[in-house]
């Protein structure tokens, strides 16, 4: 999560959200960073133990998309790092609601405080936006004609400031459904009510972003060549060798990933799935009445023969039929993945 700080030539400064979608860019809405600024800031953790913040500039910024991303600049040395890029997804055109999730800064979170500078000085006056984490849901078939995804969220009261949106500064903050990002919220509609925001979907940038943006945000924030729905199962190839690089914990916690999926809860769940994979694990299984136990022997077991572990995602994806357990147990092996590349 990041806290855009945007500060124009003159005038007051403007507050949005953004996300991190790799070690040194954040995307956020192209509202939030417009016009001429004399100081262009982004936050993470704010008055929080892991607290830090850097200047940006804008390296991508679309009005049609209301999207932009900014790279991170000056980073102090504790913060830089390898990060994953997020999964990127579309929404089924059909008639569903889907659970989604976004965590933000909006103007209602407004909080005031004192704060003590040094022990010798006295306590002074301080303002700041705490974080606000929604759970909410997408009627797929509102807003089409906008590009927009209708959120339904939980109502703010309306009594912050006059004239202003009370979810002003949540611009920027991501959508997610699942792993992965759907969209962007951009605006409050006040005709919908407190209870609605739009989100502009991830598919609209293939819409209106010109070849060379829709390859910048490629480059720098892992927008794949064509969108997957966010109901498909992922394409993510698996490195030969990758249980050989994981840590004993990384190890439980794909354990524990695989663990809940369906067919794993059916009697016979684990012998199925050994039929349709590598005869070889099938003939070295470890046999535990524990399943959480033998699924962890059975991934010990693919260590010791390279190429095996391939075949059991390949199965467990067959029995699964894109499942939600098994997009989590696709998420955790592709950021694994990711981070021994």
């Amino acid at each position: 999560m990041a806290e855009v700080i945007w500060q124009g030539i003159a005038g007051p400064g403007r507050r949005g959200s953004g996300y991190r979608v790799s070690g040194h860019h954040v995307i956020t809405s192209a509202h939030v960073v417009e016009g001429p600024t004399s100081a262009l800031r982004v936050r993470f953790e704010a008055d929080r133990p892991a607290e830090w913040a850097t200047g940006a500039r804008v390296l991508l910024s679309s009005e049609e998309a209301d999207l932009a991303l900014l790279e991170l600049v000056d980073m102090p040395p504790a913060s830089q790092a390898v990060l994953a890029h997020p999964r990127f997804a579309g929404v089924p055109d059909v008639d569903a609601t889907l659970r989604v999730s976004a965590v933000g800064f909006p103007l209602f979170k407004m909080r005031r405080a004192t704060a003590r500078r040094g022990l010798a000085e006295p306590e002074v006056p301080t303002r700041y936006r705490d974080s606000c984490h929604v759970d909410g849901t997408v009627s797929v078939l509102s807003n089409r004609r906008e590009g927009t995804l209708e959120v339904g969220v939980s109502s703010p009261a309306d009594e912050v400031e006059p004239h202003r949106s009370p979810w002003e500064g949540m611009s920027g903050a991501v959508v997610w459904h699942g792993d992965a990002i759907i969209g962007v919220m951009a605006r409050h509609h006040r005709a919908d009510g407190l209870n609605r925001l739009a989100a502009v979907r991830v598919s609209r940038w293939y819409e209106v972003l010109r070849e060379e943006e829709l390859e910048t945000m490629r480059r720098h924030a892992g927008l794949p060549q064509s969108l997957p729905g966010a109901g498909e199962p992922s394409t993510f190839v698996l490195p030969p060798r990758l249980l050989s690089h994981l840590s004993p914990a990384e190890l439980w916690q794909l354990t524990d990933a695989i663990v809940t999926l369906r067919v794993m809860r059916r009697p016979d769940g684990l012998d199925s799935v050994l039929e349709d994979s590598d005869p070889l694990l099938a003939v070295q299984r470890p046999r535990d009445s524990r399943l959480r136990s033998e699924v962890h022997g059975l991934l010990l077991t693919c260590r010791r023969y390279p190429g095996t572990f391939g075949t059991l995602v390949h199965a467990l994806r067959n029995w699964e039929q894109g499942s939600e357990e098994v997009r989590q147990v696709e998420y955790v092996v592709e950021r694994l993945a990711l981070k021994y590349a």
